[in-house]
């Protein structure tokens, strides 16, 4: 079904290598959502970096804005195509009948695994800035080891999950995320045009 430990590695992998270039290239279901869910990440991560500029101008802050709406809504895309794409494969094997629920679907830990991967790599950076105090590196250093834990730790329940669910033993809703704030007709601001 999904191998947790190559999700990790490859996310990672992915991540490391869009720094220098950005290639999308899995083409087999449900690997290619995967990836696109890591790569909206990966370009909300660098948005959200450009947010927090304290002095930006207003038309680039409005245009980060809209960038990050977009992919976030994107984001929210990919985990709904993880969920619905296991759940497919699991009702094809007569596999999602069972009564019982996770909290989270398998897409949403997907979702922050890839988050999780990312603060790593940009922790890693930290660890060895040029400019940066002994001090810094070393409490980085720390969060890194943190993150990493953190990364085996949901890797090992999103296993379990996986695992349950190809055994039967749980079931597999698709939570839809609804936002409405991107959606002309769901948006009061958007429908009604309120004159400012």
């Amino acid at each position: 079904m999904l191998n947790v430990k190559d999700i990790v590695q490859k996310q990672f992998e992915e991540i490391n290598h869009w720094h220098k270039q950005i290639m999308i290239n899995a083409n087999s279901l449900p690997m290619k959502f995967v990836q696109e869910n890591n790569h909206w990440n990966f370009l909300l991560w660098h948005e959200e970096d450009i947010a927090r500029i304290p002095d930006i101008e207003p038309e680039k802050m409005l245009a980060v804005k809209r960038n990050i709406d977009r992919y976030n809504q994107s984001r929210n895309n990919s985990i709904e195509e993880i969920d619905e794409w296991l759940l497919t494969f699991l009702t094809s094997k007569k596999l999602n009948q069972s009564k019982a629920l996770h909290s989270e679907t398998p897409g949403m830990m997907i979702d922050r695994l890839s988050i999780l991967n990312l603060k790593l790599y940009h922790m890693q950076e930290e660890t060895t800035r040029q400019g940066a105090s002994l001090l810094h590196k070393a409490q980085c250093e720390e969060k890194v080891i943190i993150l990493k834990e953190q990364i085996t730790d949901l890797s090992a329940c999103l296993t379990d999950v996986l695992s349950r669910l190809e055994q039967g033993k749980l079931t597999l809703k698709i939570y839809r995320q609804f936002k409405m704030y991107n959606d002309p007709d769901l948006n009061p601001q958007l429908y009604t045009k309120i004159p400012r």
